[in-house]
């Protein structure tokens, strides 16, 4: 049966995760908390994920892996139920588990998510991410093409390239290609690939091979989720992000005139420090403006040693109450992308629980009996409990 791991976070902490599968398949009395500490409750997920596994698993050894087991060290290996840690840069590395270099095959998702990048050279002031995965690093083109065509073989219909600040992929590599030339490559290399997506991008960072492709090319899935992070231009900049509110909405704008059926996403997050009413506003209004119908939100809080932890601080009761307003804005724009789809034929992925993503990442409830892996063709006539139907 192999390890079990349990993964909390990012998208690619879940790529990261099934790597460890494959690599821990003869591991039957193990268990893999892949950690994530990206905001204090992440954190106290995890915690939580360690206490629930050791209850269910009290004779399994355990261990811990991810940014957590980097950012919050000491207090994890204190914990009782903790057997040890498993470094962060080190976690996709037979040695540090001690078993032998090769790898079972795991059964894929549908979709596959391929980590072309880690890491983080930027110092944005409320993040502990670079703590916690180091430097920038990217998996070279050839490297990448072979982890597709293994995904492909075994079944994957979708391939998501994931990374921590995945417009970064490759400016540590000879020659600094972007990113546009690394999906323009998988899209020449597979061409019976019919669906390739991107996980969150910044902005600033869109190549022009990138944005050229995200506007034209069918088989680029129309959905875009930013790096936002918030709406006010003072904000932005004691966030040290290198946009301003403008530049995002004129990137939207430009992608929008280009391919009208691009659906966005975004990171937003609530109660920075020194975050009064009117820089809150303007992070509301950026819902409506960009039409954002994925949101991830965030409440804002502090992470050790980062610069916003030393800034004056937004009482918890406001940040939560922000924090819910945005997601009611974002739920609220959802809710209007949703119902101007009922009638439209979506092709839809199947995954294994009887639902699917359309090319726009819309969430949908698919026949029963439709097969895992399956590209249908569903005309929604409503929407059940967020789902189109």
């Amino acid at each position: 049966m192999g390890a079990e791991v349990i993964s909390l976070g990012c998208r690619l902490n879940m790529s990261e995760s099934e790597e460890l599968r494959g690599l821990l398949a003869q591991e039957s009395d193990l268990v893999v908390i892949n950690s994530c500490a990206v905001t204090a409750e992440a954190v106290r997920q995890t915690r939580q994920a360690i206490r629930r596994a050791r209850r269910d698993r009290p004779d399994a050894r355990l261990l811990v892996t991810g940014c957590a087991a980097e950012v919050e060290r000491a207090a994890l290996s204190a914990m009782p139920e903790v057997d040890g840690l498993i470094a962060n840069v080190a976690k996709l590395d037979p040695r540090a588990w001690n078993v032998a270099p090769a790898r079972a095959e795991v059964r894929t998702h549908t979709r596959a998510f391929i980590a072309v990048q880690n890491g983080c050279d930027h110092a944005c002031t409320f993040c502990v991410i670079p703590q916690g995965r180091g430097p920038s690093r990217s998996l070279g083109v050839a490297a990448v093409l072979r982890d597709a065509e293994r995904h492909l073989a075994l079944g994957s219909r979708e391939v998501v390239l994931t990374g921590v600040d995945l417009t970064s992929w490759g400016q540590d590599l000879p020659g600094k290609p972007a990113l546009g030339a690394l999906v323009s490559a998988i899209l020449d290399a597979f061409p019976e690939l019919r669906r390739l997506r991107l996980s969150s991008v910044d902005g600033v960072e869109i190549d022009a091979d990138l944005f050229e492709l995200i506007a034209d090319e069918a088989r680029l899935m129309p959905h875009l989720h930013l790096s936002l992070q918030h709406g006010h231009d003072l904000i932005l900049k004691r966030m040290k992000r290198r946009h301003s509110r403008a530049q995002a909405v004129a990137l939207v704008a430009a992608l929008k005139v280009r391919r009208p059926e691009l659906a966005l996403g975004g990171d937003l997050i609530a109660g920075f420090p020194t975050e009064d009413e009117v820089a809150h506003q303007a992070n509301l209004s950026l819902i409506a403006e960009l039409g954002l119908v994925h949101g991830h939100v965030f409440p804002y809080s502090p992470r050790p040693a980062t610069p916003a932890a030393r800034m004056p601080q937004v009482p918890v009761p406001t940040v939560k109450a922000r924090a819910a307003e945005l997601r009611a804005a974002v739920a609220a724009e959802r809710a209007r992308w949703l119902a101007a789809q009922i009638g439209a034929p979506l092709e839809v992925l199947a995954e294994r629980d009887g639902t699917g993503h359309a090319p726009n990442f819309a969430w949908v409830l698919l026949p029963p009996g439709t097969e895992a892996g399956m590209i249908v063709t569903v005309t929604p006539t409503h929407i059940a409990e967020g789902l189109l139907a």
